[in-house]
């Protein structure tokens, strides 16, 4: 099989996709305040990936100690980005959730996905859009679980 070339398929198109949201991250980063920094867009954004994770899980996940984590989220939460919602079975755990602030600055950065897919993909038959989606499914299962 041809892995390398499908290797460097992939990480084609992951370089075009990073430098996309690099170009329209940087646009959107101002020196006023309320505004995020580089560092403060990025831990936003690896929360809200994460998908409403606890100060703790956030910390392990970018390897950094549970205070620091501390200091990061409570910056997001001063600017109004992020929410700390207790957690029902323990009151003692909040579960860190991205507001519609952080949610409306996100979705200026990234670009229109569907209309870029269907731009790039207008030329396939319906059986390779198929298989194309059904590879990037497979594709993301197993990324999903190397992390």
């Amino acid at each position: 099989m041809a892995h390398s070339g499908i290797a460097e398929a992939v990480s084609e198109l992951y370089k075009n996709l990073r430098l996309s949201h690099y170009r329209n991250l940087f646009g959107q980063l101002r020196e006023k305040a309320g505004s995020l920094s580089a560092t403060e867009a990025f831990s936003a954004e690896v929360i809200y990936l994460l998908d409403r994770p606890t100060i703790g899980e956030f910390a392990e996940f970018i390897g950094i100690s549970q205070p620091n984590a501390s200091y990061k989220v409570n910056s997001l939460v001063t600017k109004g980005y992020l929410e700390r919602v207790s957690n029902d079975d323990d009151h003692r755990e909040a579960h860190l959730h991205v507001t519609k602030k952080f949610l409306d600055y996100y979705g200026r950065q990234l670009p229109d996905m569907t209309s870029a897919v269907s731009s790039a993909v207008s030329s396939f038959n319906e059986q390779e859009v198929q298989l194309l989606a059904s590879l990037f499914r497979k594709l993301n299962r197993h990324l999903a679980t190397q992390s």
